[in-house]
């Protein structure tokens, strides 16, 4: 194959999984353009991916299905040719741009139905592939194929782009801090409590080095809340970067601490020492893939409930999950 165009999910920490299977292709089709339709929130990522050539903008929301758009982007996408198309997403909707442009292999899962608008179609074994990073790496080989042992989820940062970062933050161009990223984009049964990173924030930062704190304009607030809180020891920066220069700053970090969200995985894949906090998530489908990388859970049976709020309106699993021994993982 001379082209593939893959078709990305919306999730961030989805689309970082999904780097495995780039490589993958790259290793299988070798001199073969691989471009990726993504969300302009997504595509900064795609640009920190060496296999990527291009990303061509998917302008459509989460859940949206405006038929004339898609009808408009697969015209567009006709002319490029590809030889095939990899869906990652399961919806029937996220198939439709690739049979629309006429392109001849379409590969994917089953998903919504999907019969014709995936043609070479792959069945889902939870038990064979139980994370989501081996469910779409496998899509890049031929249905019912072994997966061979594939590298973690990475991407780039250079010391330029770190330092422009940092720049333009107006934060220590030497600094190494310790980053929290407080936010998870999925819902509250996701969030380790504001009090809990404060008080962490206030055991390892200061006002000379304080914590920077990570995340998009939705986890301003909470970030306020943990500045606030432990009287200088924590920078919010929380809706103040990038997606771009949130990897940056990152990359610069000694130590993150996160909960499971698309900024854990970023954390993981750039090979920050990471101490994920699990609490309604299953750390089996979607963990950090990184040697240095923590798990803190306290595995109660309720959990994991997958739910965006606790069913059960106590939310134990993250109120009881103390900063004590989140800072003991940190130690260890």
């Amino acid at each position: 194959m001379k082209s593939i165009l893959v078709v990305a999910p919306s999730w961030i920490g989805d689309t970082v999984l999904a780097q495995p299977l780039l490589s993958r292709l790259q290793e299988l089709h070798p001199g073969a353009a691989i471009d990726v339709l993504a969300s302009n929130w997504s595509a900064p990522l795609f640009a920190r991916m060496p296999e990527v050539r291009c990303v061509v903008d998917s302008p459509f929301r989460h859940g949206e299905f405006n038929l004339a758009g898609r009808c408009a982007v697969a015209r567009r996408l006709r002319n490029a040719r590809y030889d095939a198309a990899v869906v990652l997403p399961n919806s029937w909707k996220s198939a439709l741009i690739p049979f629309l442009a006429g392109i001849p292999r379409r590969i994917g899962y089953r998903g919504e139905s999907r019969y014709g608008l995936i043609n070479v179609m792959h069945r889902l074994d939870k038990q064979r592939h139980p994370r989501l990073v081996e469910r779409y790496a496998v899509l890049a080989g031929a249905p019912g194929a072994e997966l061979p042992p594939s590298r973690p989820p990475h991407l780039q940062s250079t010391p330029e782009q770190r330092r422009a970062a940092c720049t333009a933050l107006n934060l220590p161009l030497d600094g190494s801090p310790i980053v929290f990223c407080p936010g998870a984009e999925f819902g509250a049964a996701k969030r380790w409590p504001a009090r809990h990173f404060a008080a962490l924030a206030s055991r390892v930062g200061n006002v000379d080095d304080p914590v920077w704190l990570v995340g998009s304009p939705k986890d301003a607030i909470i970030g306020e809340k943990i500045a606030q809180s432990c009287h200088g020891s924590a920078v919010n920066l929380c809706g103040r970067t990038t997606l771009e220069q949130a990897i940056d700053v990152i990359a610069a970090a000694r130590q993150v601490v996160c909960n499971d969200s698309g900024l854990m995985h970023v954390a993981a894949a750039l090979g920050r020492p990471l101490i994920a906090v699990f609490g309604s998530s299953s750390f089996t489908y979607t963990p950090p893939l990184s040697p240095q990388a923590k798990i803190v859970s306290l595995e109660l049976e309720c959990s994991p409930c997958f739910k965006r709020d606790c069913p059960e309106g106590h939310l134990k699993c993250l109120n009881d999950l103390t900063p004590e021994r989140v800072f003991a993982a940190m130690r260890s």
